[in-house]
């Protein structure tokens, strides 16, 4: 990008980031709200090492300031230094970036923070709530966790044709509607999930990636409400509403 990235690169550079520079190879539109691009790596995962949902920080000018997004990778392949990424569009310079993306095209990234520990013991079942922003990670877990069965609250996009690696022998989606800035998923989710957690016994493991609020929210009451032991409840806030 070619400028300085204030306070919060300063801030990764501190605590040891490393960065790189991607270049886009293909572009596809996968729905009119849903990009898909392949990029190279810059040496990256040689670097780095690959694990399921690795994400990384891409960096981008908004109206001349700096600007980082975090991005789940898709099908990384180390050896041949390449992977995909999925973009759900929206207003943004991250979503006019991605529109706008084609292939010679590069963007500098920042490796800091991402990170995965298989659940142990293994799950029972596992439940994840997702949006469009966090299928790509989603997908990740999913293929990571192979037999595993899953219950996905997924809000809003479930029947548009996004690329969903469900396997409906083993995975079940529930699709609720964006409703009250998430306080519908929120309130179907603690409807439905704690007899299912009854049902499943054994070890679940709750998984939570969707806007910051409702992310907090319910990973606040699977803990406590459903006493769900911390280290089964992963959660990460993907984007913030406005």
């Amino acid at each position: 990008m070619g400028q300085g990235r204030g306070w919060e690169g300063a801030v990764l550079k501190l605590m040891r980031a490393k960065d790189f520079e991607f270049t886009v190879t293909d572009a596809e539109d996968v729905t009119p709200e849903f990009r898909r691009l392949r990029l190279t790596d810059g040496g990256m995962l040689a670097a780095t090492g690959v694990h399921p949902t690795m994400w990384v920080r891409l960096w981008f000018d908004n109206a001349g300031k700096p600007h980082q997004r975090g991005y789940t990778l898709v099908d990384p392949d180390a050896e041949a230094g390449t992977f995909g990424m999925e973009f759900a569009l929206h207003e943004g310079c991250a979503s006019d970036w991605a529109r706008a993306a084609k292939p010679g095209d590069t963007i500098e990234a920042t490796v800091q923070g991402t990170g995965f520990d298989f659940p142990e013991p293994a799950p029972s079942r596992v439940f994840a709530v997702a949006d469009p922003a966090s299928l790509p990670a989603l997908n990740s877990l999913l293929d990571a966790l192979g037999p595993v069965p899953a219950t996905i609250w997924f809000e809003g996009g479930a029947d548009e044709g996004l690329p969903f690696r469900t396997d409906p022998g083993r995975h079940e989606v529930r699709a609720v509607p964006r409703r009250d800035a998430g306080a519908h998923l929120v309130a179907r989710v603690k409807e439905e999930l704690p007899e299912l957690v009854r049902e499943a016994g054994g070890e679940p493991y709750v998984w939570i990636a969707c806007d910051t609020v409702t992310t907090r929210a319910l990973a606040s009451y699977a803990r406590k409400e459903l006493g769900v032991p911390k280290q089964r409840v992963n959660a990460l806030g993907y984007w913030r509403a406005t």
